[in-house]
């Protein structure tokens, strides 16, 4: 018999999310929880570990409030991973009993909580920086991509970061914005600093950032990207029909991804699931995974 789906369309804010952490530990028992930090506002920041292995792959998603929609497809993965798991193993005509072996999976649904919940409620949800985000716009639909704070956290890492800065200003950003302020320092944000210091006690193999929108997967950052990177890219682009890209203009520098190629010289990517206009709808959540899957589900695999 089929179980039932626990991820389903819905609006994926923080409660959300760890209601159906809980619920997709609770029908699981072999996936563990692995608190990584908290936000601004002091909501968990809680990874989901598939796997005991060696080789660590991170996936993480929700690092903009208006991009909750990256959580949903991340849970489903999992949950669909799970199911495979505690059967025949069977995706994709891929058996993960076998896939898996020697690896570890480390899904982080939702690394900027307090941004998706003033995505989707507006000021009122953000305590303490209420009239700050207030003052910003949090309460107009479809703006609010940072933290708490105003900070942008894929402007927030330590790559390029003065490059980046010198770009914002030209741009006007110079301040705490809805997006695409990089903040007052590198990793001056917690929930950044939560990601670095996890990278760094975890060597991950390689890592996958997911935002959306524009079906695209960057992959490319300075002299440290390795050969193999592109090939990788190349994989996952073939399986989904995305495009293998460069990013332009204010999304060159400050990245997760940046930052993890400069500091470790492994593989990073950025996957832009989905297309249309941000936030995308929860009813998108069907065509965006089914496009993506085989490709998410690869890249545990390289």
């Amino acid at each position: 018999m089929t179980m039932e789906r626990l991820v389903i369309p819905q609006p994926a804010d923080s409660g959300a999310v760890r209601c159906l952490i809980s619920a997709l530990r609770g029908r699981y028992p072999f996936l563990d929880a692995a608190p990584i930090g908290k936000s601004v506002l002091g909501r968990e920041i809680m990874g989901l570990v598939l796997g005991r292995g060696k080789e660590k792959i991170l996936y993480a998603a929700a690092f903009h409030g208006q991009e909750w929609l990256t959580s949903l497809v991340l849970l489903r993965l999992v949950e669909d991973l799970c199911a495979a798991l505690s059967g025949n193993g069977m995706i994709c005509d891929i058996n993960f009993h076998q896939a898996l072996a020697g690896r570890s999976l480390l899904f982080i649904p939702q690394v900027n909580p307090d941004g998706a919940d003033i995505a989707l409620h507006g000021s009122g949800s953000a305590g303490p920086c209420a009239r700050l985000v207030r003052e910003l716009g949090g309460n107009e639909p479809g703006l609010w991509q940072a933290n708490a704070h105003g900070v942008d956290l894929n402007h927030n890492f330590d790559a390029g970061w003065q490059l980046l800065r010198q770009s914002e200003i030209k741009s006007g950003i110079t301040g705490p914005a809805p997006r695409q302020y990089g903040g007052p320092a590198p990793e001056s944000e917690p929930e950044t600093r939560a990601l670095v210091s996890l990278c760094r006690r975890a060597d991950f193999r390689h890592v996958l950032a997911l935002h959306s929108q524009g079906e695209e997967i960057y992959w490319r950052y300075g002299e440290n990207t390795p050969p193999r990177a592109q090939m990788m890219a190349e994989v996952m682009a073939a399986s989904s029909g995305y495009a293998a890209a460069d990013p332009e203009g204010l999304a060159s520098h400050g990245g997760f991804k940046d930052w993890f190629i400069q500091e470790t010289g492994r593989p990073g990517f950025t996957i832009e699931l989905g297309k249309g206009v941000n936030p995308l709808p929860a009813a998108d959540l069907e065509p965006v995974y089914g496009k993506a899957q085989e490709m998410l589900l690869l890249a545990a695999l390289m």
